[in-house]
């Protein structure tokens, strides 16, 4: 039965985004358990890993290794983080099916982040975008701390503007924008949103990433909707963060969002009883507590 509202497309991304902040480090087999338990939940797009430094993020230091593991699937589509034309190599060695590439909206944490100015981290995703589209492979540009800076604080419109003619100008299939220290509110998600809208046009899809920080990825997820973004980022137990960003917390739930989703109307692909089963198994994993709010509560009626 279709949904009066239509179809909001998850990306999972616990094996990338919700490991690499998370003091345990999970074998590779265990990565690949959590990938699968995703794809069973009804995943379809999974940000599987990270082709950067493994100094640098030891967390997923087994990325090549992990991707020579995981089972193909016809209709799942694998993504990897990339930085440098290094990583972009690794990626398509690996066989992703995405790539996504990140650039920071202010200086100084892009020079955290990855070592490099936001102007030269635009021209480096232009450069990757154009050899990864040139080898059939999907593209995401992500405009990192497109809310808020942890360095710079308020990150003005002006500066986000400028970051995303650039990113435009790279010509990726899908754009995202990303509270990568979880600062935004509703009012951020919709005047943000209008602004990559107007510099993307219609033709490129945009997307958002959300963390949890400060209690209020869930009504940005309401505000992205509301803005007409159907593809939004999540985390199975809502594990994660940045490692490069001090206090960059837990990625919105997956099981939290879907709660939300289907209690308001919304259609995904995931199932909620597996997805929140997948979360108590990755706590176990972890050994810590994760910040989920339907692993403890359970969905209603129960």
């Amino acid at each position: 039965m279709s949904s009066p509202l239509g179809a909001v497309e998850i990306v999972e991304m616990a094996p990338r985004d919700g490991l690499q902040n998370e003091s345990a480090v999970l074998t590779t087999e265990a990565k690949v358990e959590l990938v699968e338990r995703a794809v069973r939940a009804g995943a379809r797009r999974i940000e599987v890993t990270s082709f950067v430094n493994p100094r640098r993020v030891p967390q997923l230091a087994d990325a090549d290794e992990l991707m020579r593991a995981l089972p193909k699937y016809d209709d799942v589509r694998y993504a990897g983080l990339v930085m440098n034309q290094r990583g972009l190599e690794r990626a398509l060695a690996g066989g992703v099916d995405e790539v996504d590439v990140v650039v920071v909206a202010t200086d100084t944490f892009c020079g955290r982040n990855q070592g490099m100015t936001t102007a030269e981290a635009c021209a480096t995703a232009a450069s990757v975008v154009a050899e990864a589209r040139a080898a059939g492979v999907f593209t995401t540009i992500t405009v990192g701390a497109s809310f808020g800076c942890p360095f710079e604080g308020e990150v003005p419109p002006a500066r986000l503007r400028d970051v995303l003619q650039r990113v435009v100008a790279a010509g990726p299939d899908e754009v995202a924008l990303a509270d990568t220290i979880g600062v935004a509110v509703p009012a951020d998600i919709t005047e943000r949103a209008a602004l990559a809208r107007e510099i993307l046009g219609a033709a490129v899809p945009l997307r958002v990433h959300l963390h949890d920080t400060r209690n209020t990825a869930a009504a940005n997820a309401v505000a992205a909707l509301a803005a007409g973004i159907t593809t939004l980022d999540a985390s199975i137990g809502g594990a994660g963060g940045c490692p490069f960003a001090p206090a960059a917390t837990g990625n919105l739930a997956t099981e939290d969002l879907l709660y939300l989703l289907q209690r308001t109307g919304w259609q995904t692909t995931l199932d909620l009883e597996a997805t929140i089963a997948s979360a108590g198994w990755l706590e176990k994993q972890l050994g810590t507590p994760l910040p989920s709010s339907l692993l403890r509560a359970g969905p209603f009626p129960g």
